[in-house]
């Protein structure tokens, strides 16, 4: 219980270490404590305090006066494969604070976030482009490290134009259509958003073949035959599910087919990192995680009929339904 009461401190270091780029510095070999503190601008001693707590951990090795990174430690260094980095800087420059008062959620049902900022999460970092980057970095790295080997065996439902609804840099588009030529996409979110999507399409060969489009899917969305829309819902209370769910009847025609990616809460004490994903949902936003019985609840609420949930090998599961 203690250690789990003083993981705020052991948060906090690990943010210092990536926000002075300490392991990005060591990804070259072993530096002494000194040497990282010139390179960082930080106080020798302070650092050096930080790196022994974090040793023990499994962060860092120390010998012979000298600091190396681990491979743990190294998933905090800028640009080294398989770095989370940007989550560790989104999380601790965004999160840490507002969860301070999740309390006051409990009390009132208010979330923390929007109790801390004075306005709703997604509209704080709308109006932080700075904010907003670092999310969209975030995402993509969390897709690829949590996501990987997620597609292997599963294929789209048919349909010739696949729409990514909230596609953010288009990433999960182009695990999907780089596999199937004859397809067409669309990468559709917030104004402030898509532009990051243009590099990743190019990237991956599909420039011409995704088009890319901005709106609000509250108010409306692109026709399509396929709807994915991955790690959206879980932001969103059942009441604004609904209304998104709308905005895609309103577009698509019957028959249209819907994939929601999205992590499925097991019953009972099952251990399930949706669980505590959860938590993060209710003190930052208005959404939840949901179970499957909540989701097919939620897409019959809305006309659509529930096919079935596909697991995979990761967190995530593939939740099909169809337009009648």
């Amino acid at each position: 219980m203690i250690q789990m009461l003083g993981a705020f401190q052991i948060s906090q270091a690990l943010y210092v270490v990536a926000k002075l780029g300490l392991s990005t510095a060591l990804v070259d070999g072993p530096r002494t404590v000194e040497d990282l503190a010139a390179a960082t601008g930080a106080k020798a001693d302070v650092i050096g305090r930080i790196i022994r707590v974090l040793a023990p951990m499994g962060v860092f090795r120390t010998d012979g006066g000298k600091v190396e990174s681990t491979a743990l430690g190294l998933t905090l260094a800028e640009g080294y494969p398989g770095s989370v980095r940007d989550a560790a800087l989104f999380w601790m420059e965004s999160h840490y604070a507002p969860f301070g008062e999740l309390l006051h959620t409990a009390m009132t049902g208010e979330n923390a976030a929007t109790h801390y900022y004075g306005k709703p999460f997604m509209d704080w970092t709308s109006s932080n482009p700075a904010m907003a980057d670092i999310q969209t970095r975030t995402m993509a790295s969390l897709t690829h490290a949590l996501r990987a080997g997620m597609f292997e065996g599963y294929s789209l439902p048919e349909g010739n134009l696949v729409a990514d609804i909230g596609g953010a840099d288009g990433s999960m588009i182009c695990q999907f259509l780089a596999r199937e030529p004859d397809r067409r996409g669309i990468v559709f979110d917030r104004p402030e958003i898509v532009p990051s999507a243009r590099k990743v399409l190019a990237d991956h060969g599909l420039a011409g073949r995704v088009s890319i489009q901005s709106g609000d899917f509250f108010e409306s969305v692109p026709t399509a035959d396929v709807y994915i829309l991955s790690y959206v819902f879980h932001d969103w209370d059942d009441e604004s599910c609904l209304r998104i769910l709308q905005t895609i009847k309103n577009a698509a025609a019957p028959g249209a087919r819907l994939v929601l990616v999205e992590s499925v809460i097991p019953p009972g004490d099952t251990p399930h990192p949706a669980k505590l994903i959860d938590l993060t949902m209710l003190a930052m936003t208005t959404g939840r995680e949901r179970t499957a019985g909540e989701y097919e609840r939620l897409l019959a609420a809305a006309g659509f009929t529930m096919d079935g949930i596909v697991p995979s090998p990761t967190m995530f599961s593939f939740i099909e339904a169809t337009l009648p």
